[in-house]
């Protein structure tokens, strides 16, 4: 009689080997990244005042991914947070892909005319706008996890002061080329832009310094805590 031999898949066979691990808080972080990159621009439409500072209300998105990014840094490693920042662009560009299609679409008979004008108002951005939304977000993100972790050095600083020195100068920095960046391209030659430069400068900059240290510290501590976690 014949003992009958298990058949085992073999490793490296592409169907039946293991997909590697995803952490948890990466999983999630991208989840929430990709939100806020899309979210960023419809945000952008509304201008808030902080004081004497005014600003457009995507810049909070914005720093949402500055965190993001950083926390990813300082958890997973610079590898990873340039992926993430990678990948941004694609929920990006379908939203502005998706945006252009459905503006191209007739509207409905029975939409109220106030709706349906105020849609297109806050849609229907001019094509430099859509090009130097990309691009700034592509330049000041790579620069913000690039600083953030060259500031890093070789310390194995799991956190505290020096994180959060890190963060807020990555972030400054980052926001000061995001402005340059984002207004050259799409409003120069329309208008003066130098006192425009200067108020979005000044107002991302103290948003960087007194927002960002502690989400980023904040984000770490719940990383942390999500990979600790029994699935």
């Amino acid at each position: 009689m014949r003992t009958a031999v298990p058949i085992l898949p073999r490793m490296n066979d592409p169907i039946t080997a293991a997909a590697p691990a995803v952490p948890r808080s990466l999983f999630v972080y991208a989840i929430i990244y990709g939100g806020m990159t899309v979210l960023a621009g419809m945000l952008g439409n509304k201008q808030v005042a902080l004081g004497p500072l005014a600003v457009e209300a995507g810049i909070f998105a914005f720093l949402m991914l500055v965190v993001l990014s950083s926390t990813v840094a300082q958890v997973h490693g610079r590898k990873a947070a340039d992926r993430l920042v990678f990948w941004g662009f694609l929920p990006l560009a379908l939203s502005i892909a998706l945006i252009f299609v459905v503006l191209q679409l007739p509207a409905s008979p029975d939409m109220p005319p106030d709706r349906l004008n105020a849609f297109q108002l806050m849609m229907g951005s001019t094509p430099r706008i859509m090009a130097a939304g990309p691009v700034a977000y592509g330049v000041s993100l790579f620069l913000n996890v690039w600083l953030f972790s060259a500031l890093r050095g070789k310390s194995e600083d799991s956190g505290g002061a020096f994180m959060l020195v890190r963060g807020a100068v990555a972030s400054a920095l980052s926001q000061v080329v995001d402005t340059l960046i984002f207004i050259t391209l799409a409003f120069y030659g329309e208008f003066p832009i130098r006192d425009l430069l200067v108020g979005q400068m000044l107002a991302k900059v103290t948003l960087s310094i007194v927002l960002v240290p502690p989400l980023i510290a904040l984000g770490v501590a719940i990383a942390r805590r999500l990979d600790r976690a029994p699935s």
